[in-house]
């Protein structure tokens, strides 16, 4: 029935020869290495009757759905045959299914669970949560975070780091703090966790100042808080905190891994301290997409196009895979520098060599190249041939090469764009009235100003033409 002299049938065999015990399967379960071990015990839980021991049968599913050799399909088959699974392989299931490329398949185990009148706990409320969070379902999370309240579980810390992240990825921060200050006594991972919250939701303000509080009561953080803290810096400018924490760090002996080495590349190189940057960069045995990013970012946000593209060629030869953030870097840095030819080359491979499809960031910064250049026909054409729906912005990238080149000719079909998207834009009337002057077009200047008269134009407040072509950098 079993392939012969396997060393898990070796070890059953002595087994048997030294006791009359039956074989421990959970215990066998538990030290498997492989899904065909893993067939073997299975094979003889059903052979010898015990396969409806549910205790037995959870080891078994605890492995094929967890294990990192395991097998979800198999776990999902066992369990969906188990006929009364105890609450230890409902976890399992959900817990696994949440962290699968499908995450509402572990809300809809929840449901069933529901639907059987079966009472969740304190391990199954964080992964539903966590289902939540990886589905960007914040409704139903609210709904779970009823289901928290009646079970009486809102301040276990475990469930409460749960709720923090489903509101937080939701840019629901209020709700997140509202959570994390109902906690009595927080450890360690729910700092973390609404720090991460504001970070990750530019309150980088409400972050650091957390991250003082949580100092000043004695809680020491550690990398997963570190990088948060960095990150905040990095988005804040905060070049000064970010210094105390590199220094924090070296002063502790914490080792720079991969996610804090990246969160100090990335803080030194936002705030143009360039050449410390570089000496971590270099200095990283691992690096992954976010580290070549936060490095190629850096250096073209601070004009240094050539060593941008120089460090891009170098991660081409890693196994490393571009995604579109680099190509973001990578075009900022052709327009930092003038590079229009490499800049064309790399956002027509996008998709063709890199799988990457261009989004609007890229146009942007595409537009931005072409504008600069001279290049109004080209960067019209691009606009107008473009897969996605271009917004003000773009087109106020676009406007302002029109108006530093003198092209009215273009200005005017883009004003026309713009005010489709925003009637009542101001701004765009005073750039063209200007660009009439400039030439003495006054009949043309006269017009305008009666449009903007009669049609009791007002400025849209927190749009820039002058800084148009920087918001997709």
């Amino acid at each position: 029935m079993f392939p012969p002299k396997t060393p898990l049938l070796k070890y059953i065999s002595s087994f048997h020869t030294h006791t009359s015990i039956p074989p421990p399967f959970s215990l066998l379960a538990d030290k498997c290495t492989s899904m065909n071990h893993l067939k073997q015990i299975h094979a003889q839980l059903i052979t010898t009757s015990r396969i409806h021991d549910n205790y037995a049968a959870s080891r078994i599913l605890n492995f094929t759905a967890l294990s990192p050799s395991g097998d979800l399909d198999y776990a999902l088959k066992l369990f969906n045959n188990t006929q009364e699974p105890n609450s230890f392989m409902w976890n399992t299931i959900i817990r696994a299914l949440a962290n699968s490329p499908n995450p509402s398949q572990a809300i809809f185990i929840y449901k069933k669970m529901r639907e059987l009148n079966l009472s969740p706990g304190k391990h199954t409320f964080p992964f539903v949560l966590k289902a939540c969070v990886n589905y960007f379902d914040v409704l139903l999370g609210r709904q779970i975070h009823c289901h928290v309240l009646k079970f009486g579980l809102e301040l276990d810390l475990y469930v409460a780091n749960g709720l923090i992240r489903i509101y937080s990825v939701s840019s629901n921060v209020g709700d997140s703090r509202k959570v994390f200050d109902e906690i009595g006594e927080r450890n360690l991972v729910v700092w973390t966790s609404m720090i991460s919250g504001y970070t990750q939701n530019f309150c980088l303000s409400e972050a650091l100042v957390l991250f003082d509080l949580m100092v000043n009561e004695g809680v020491e953080p550690n990398s997963a808080t570190l990088a948060s803290v960095l990150s905040a810096c990095a988005r804040s400018g905060s070049l000064d905190l970010g210094q105390q924490i590199h220094l924090f760090i070296k002063e502790k002996g914490i080792e720079l891994g991969l996610i804090l080495g990246t969160a100090l590349v990335d803080m030194y190189a936002k705030n143009g301290v360039i050449e410390m940057a570089e000496r971590l960069f270099y200095d990283m045995r691992e690096k992954n997409i976010a580290t070549w990013n936060a490095m190629i970012c850096g250096l073209a946000r601070h004009g240094h196009a050539e060593k941008a593209l120089k460090i891009f060629w170098k991660m081409k030869r890693e196994p490393v895979e571009p995604n579109d953030i680099t190509f973001v870097g990578f075009l900022s840095a052709c327009c930092h520098g003038g590079l229009v030819d490499e800049g064309r080359d790399i956002f027509r491979s996008m998709t063709r060599e890199y799988g990457v499809e261009p989004k609007i960031e890229h146009y942007g910064c595409m537009v931005d190249l072409l504008g600069r250049s001279g290049r109004l026909v080209e960067a019209e054409e691009l606009v107008n041939g473009m897969v996605w729906k271009a917004d003000v912005v773009l087109f106020g990238a676009l406007l302002t090469a029109c108006k530093n080149h003198r092209n009215i000719e273009i200005a005017e079909r883009v004003v026309k764009k713009i005010l489709m998207l925003e009637p009542h834009n101001h701004g765009v009337y005073v750039v063209l009235s200007n660009m009439y002057a400039e030439v003495g077009r006054w009949e043309d200047v006269l017009r305008l100003r009666k449009l903007m008269k009669d049609g009791d134009l007002k400025k849209v407040p927190g749009w820039s033409l002058v800084d148009g072509d920087k918001k997709h950098l």
